[in-house]
């Protein structure tokens, strides 16, 4: 029996086989580009309309002349001084977030490892809490606090879970376990401050916008200038470790100190987010899913989680200021509104599965 296929020689085989994979690749990576190209669009769009809205609605034209110098004495104290620090830090807080969560669950194979959900957002409150209402620290050294706090909870966690290597769900359980302890401590601080220091704290704890300034956005972009291209760097041996420790030990990647790297590097993204934000709830839980489902099959997506992580912060803090009249809510309630029902479905999708206990 004889037909086209085999006539053809082996390297004729061969060479179709690159072909076709060839073709495969060059779709996905045109894909890459056009899904963080629209990312960007809507990110430039919401950040445009965050500008333009408010009590004193602009023309889009008049934003972009205030941008560059133009505009009256009025528009400008709008734009550059209430309205510009806001959208910024919703972008640099998202890209935070987002970049964070990606890292988390790639590298722990996890859905559900979340900085919020495995205790890193929490000891960057239970440090900010105590430090803001028992001995009054505020400012850069609050928002530096809470990064030490992020920071200090990662590595106990780490810690904890370090079996002769550490495992992506003894790392959850634990971190769930620890983050629960850790918000015990901050209600237990709350529950003896005034009643008024208290609101401030709760406040902070939903993760809010509402009042930051230029003040907040600059030690934020700074921190993500050194942390996004240590992040890049480190995510070299996040492909290797994704397919589990035998198999990146075998492919020659070095397994500890990668992983290492990479939870050191989320870890303090998550916490110089929170800093400046307070925990704004399930952004990084959501962000890494969605763009690993607008590129699938490239692997942790971490651009485009970063890209969502941002729009999800600008379109949740503009509908936080103008959702309701005359009210601002807290970014962090619009983000758990979205963030909860995933939640759900994940909870649903595991017990359908038999995993879910």
């Amino acid at each position: 029996m004889t037909g086209p296929l085999l006539d053809e020689t082996p390297d004729a085989r061969l060479a179709d086989a690159v072909s076709t994979v060839e073709r495969v690749r060059g779709r996905g990576r045109r894909r890459s580009v056009l899904v963080a190209a629209g990312l960007l669009t809507a990110v430039v769009a919401v950040f445009a309309v965050s500008l333009s809205l408010g009590d004193m609605v602009m023309p889009l034209g008049k934003v972009v002349e205030t941008l560059f110098g133009g505009g009256d004495g009025g528009s400008r104290f709008v734009v550059l001084e209430l309205r510009l620090p806001r959208a910024l830090l919703a972008i640099l807080v998202g890209i935070g977030f987002g970049l964070s969560g990606a890292v988390f669950q790639s590298l722990l194979r996890n859905p559900l490892a979340s900085p919020d959900v495995i205790g890193i957002s929490a000891g960057a409150s239970a440090v900010a809490v105590t430090a803001s209402l028992l001995f009054q620290v505020s400012g850069l050294a609050l928002s530096g606090g809470a990064l030490a706090g992020s920071v200090a909870a990662g590595a106990a966690i780490y810690l904890l879970a370090w079996r002769q290597g550490v495992a992506g769900q003894r790392l959850v359980l634990i971190g769930v376990g620890f983050g629960t302890g850790l918000s015990s401590v901050v209600w237990y601080v709350m529950a003896r401050s005034d009643t008024a220091d208290a609101q401030e704290a709760y406040l902070w704890l939903t993760g809010t916008l509402n009042g930051r300034s230029w003040g907040q956005v600059w030690p934020l972009l700074s921190a993500l200038a050194v942390l996004v291209p240590l992040t890049a760097l480190a995510a070299r041996a996040l492909g290797p470790l994704q397919l589990g420790d035998d198999a990146a030990a075998g492919l020659g990647a070095r397994v500890e100190p990668g992983r290492l790297a990479l939870l050191g590097c989320a870890t303090a993204l998550a916490g110089v987010a929170t800093a400046a934000a307070g925990p704004v709830g399930f952004v990084a839980f959501v962000a890494g899913p969605i763009a690993r489902r607008l590129v699938p099959g490239r692997g942790a997506a971490l651009p485009h989680a970063a890209l969502t992580g941002a729009l999800i912060v600008l379109v949740a803090d503009l509908g936080a200021q103008h959702l309701l009249p005359s009210v601002q809510l807290p970014v962090g309630v619009v983000t758990s509104i979205i963030g909860a029902p995933y939640l759900l479905l994940l909870l649903a999708r595991a017990n359908r599965g038999g995993s879910g206990g």
